[in-house]
């Protein structure tokens, strides 16, 4: 008896992992007829009940249940980013693979090779990485492990005001 090639042609599902969808109100003798799983009355009953959001039963809403954040001297209520203070930041690796040693690092030099893109927002250096060349970074804020590793290869950190 010669085997059966395997290939597309012969390809089917694997035993009992499809099912014929359920035919619902097809008659009582079907087991999902009559009311079709729905039960006698009732808003479950109805069209258009399921999936009601904000509706927990005799529950209180969870909308109802958190607390109400107003005002905007609080940081999670509106209006966000308004009083948020920004920084861009700026990783020791970025700085490692960009710039050769004894370069001077400022603003404009990050946004030529595509870092700190954007203009008025103030520039952070993060001291994520190594740093083995002399750098003067001028930057606006300085984390303090980004600090230490600048200064310990030798280069110097400039703070720019405003």
């Amino acid at each position: 008896m010669a085997e059966e090639r395997i290939g597309l042609h012969s390809l089917k599902p694997a035993p009992g992992s499809r099912r014929n969808r359920k035919r619902m109100g097809r008659g009582d003798g079907s087991g999902i007829g009559k009311t079709s799983g729905r039960g006698h009355k009732g808003a479950g009953a109805r069209s258009g009940h399921r999936n009601r959001m904000r509706v927990e039963g005799g529950q209180t809403p969870i909308h109802m249940r958190l607390r109400k954040l107003r005002g905007p001297h609080m940081k999670k209520s509106m209006p966000f980013e308004k009083f948020r203070s920004q920084t861009q930041p700026v990783n020791l690796r970025d700085l490692e693979a960009r710039f050769e040693g004894g370069a001077e690092v400022t603003p404009e030099a990050l946004r030529e090779r595509g870092l700190a893109t954007r203009r008025k927002v103030p520039i952070k250096v993060l001291g994520q990485g190594e740093l083995s060349k002399a750098l003067t970074v001028h930057a606006h804020a300085f984390s303090k492990t980004a600090r230490d590793k600048i200064e310990a290869a030798g280069g110097v950190c400039r703070l720019i005001e405003g």
